[in-house]
């Protein structure tokens, strides 16, 4: 079979302490501190082996995400961009749906033929994070298309307790049922940002979201579907703000030709926006416009990733009474059978975002493609 194999050189920074755990693993905790001149290849690979509790699956559909450009861009010094857990060669994709091909002898929730997605976030289940209930800060944590092969290729080996059916998405969908399902796991990462860990927001709320990549895009959808009063959209792309409206967005803006918090604050009659998604990563631009423009009780959720300090003027979150948030992942927290239902019920529909298709000789193509900033997700097809 083939798949999309990134290589690079493991070359830690001068000023990077490489840590004894990392020197064990071979695993980078700031990928884009230790690994240099990446190569991205189409290539035959080994068919995956099943073990008893694994499923093998047909990849129908795999998204193009930021991550992925951030393997494929480097800085001025050769390096990737991705500041994440990462461990190469491997190969890439992580936001897929499938087709069960076979199934391992203990697997009983799964059968042969049926339409899957799968958890990209590979927890062990038995660390102390794992068992209090907080599976996206697993210890032992694998990474689908980070740190083990992903889902860019035809074939993919996962544990069966990281899939969840879809057949609601395709008995919906139709023929671009498999598309619209390889949004779920990018879906559930801003589901999990703004509702399990953020605690959501009150039907009527005012809710910004900064960045029209597919994090935000789903966030704007989510946003929509949850009954906000009000959503709007930064975006530097009129592109992708074409798009924000399509998701949901009641307005979309440039930050570049606005100052987005005299927008909210006009929008909102002074009184600020209630609930703000940075999935943009850019924090050092975005948080301090935010930061303006708070409610009384806002929240402010960090999903874009970005390796740099930002400064906060912590005195407007106390006599704001507003609250920040991290977050990661996607997994627990009943985040994945949701976001399912909320596609299957016809409540949440993000397939106006899907804006190209490629086949999986041209992932290169395509991860080139999505560099350029202007699409909303594109959808590689291996199969």
């Amino acid at each position: 079979m083939k798949g999309l194999v990134l290589d690079a050189k493991w070359e830690p920074r001068a000023d990077y302490a490489v840590s004894e755990w990392e020197k064990k693993t071979g695993k980078a905790i700031t990928g884009s501190s230790v690994w240099r001149h990446p190569t991205l290849k189409v290539q035959e690979v080994p068919m995956p082996k099943i073990g008893p509790d694994d499923v093998l699956l047909e990849v129908k559909a795999c998204g193009v995400c930021g991550s992925d450009m951030h393997f494929y861009e480097t800085d001025k010094d050769g390096y990737i961009l991705y500041p994440g857990l990462t461990k190469f060669p491997s190969i890439l994709g992580h936001e897929f749906s499938a087709k069960v091909a076979e199934v391992g002898k203990n697997v009983k929730s799964l059968k042969v033929g049926q339409a899957v997605t799968a958890e990209e976030m590979i927890w062990c289940g038995h660390c102390t994070p794992c068992r209090n209930g907080f599976p996206n800060h697993c210890v032992n944590l694998e990474e689908l298309g980070f740190t083990v092969n992903g889902a860019f290729a035809n074939y993919i080996a996962v544990g069966a307790k990281y899939c969840w059916p879809v057949d609601g998405i395709l008995e919906r969908f139709g023929d671009k049922g498999y598309e619209v399902a390889a949004l779920t796991e990018p879906t559930c990462v801003s589901y999990n940002a703004m509702f399990s860990r953020a605690g959501g927001f009150k039907p009527g709320s005012y809710v910004a979201v900064f960045g029209s990549g597919s994090i935000g895009l789903a966030a704007i959808g989510l946003a929509e579907a949850a009954g906000a009063g009000k959503v709007i959209a930064f975006e530097v792309s009129p592109q992708r703000r074409e798009l924000a409206l399509k998701a949901g967005a009641d307005q979309a803006f440039d930050p570049r030709q606005v100052q987005p918090h005299e927008v909210l604050m006009e929008l909102s009659q002074g009184e600020g926006f209630d609930f703000m998604v940075e999935a943009a990563g850019a924090p050092h631009l975005t948080i301090p416009e935010m930061e303006k423009a708070l409610a009384i009780n806002a929240k402010i959720v960090q999903i874009g990733r970005a390796a740099q300090r930002v400064p906060i003027y912590l005195e407007t979150f106390q006599v704001r009474r507003s609250q920040f948030f991290g977050a990661q992942g996607h997994s627990g927290d009943s985040n994945f059978p949701n976001v399912i239902r909320m596609v299957a019920s016809g409540r949440l529909d993000l397939s106006p975002i899907i804006t190209g298709r490629y086949s999986l000789d041209d992932v290169v193509k395509a991860i080139g493609q999505s560099t350029q900033r202007t699409d909303g997700k594109i959808i590689v097809l291996p199969n």
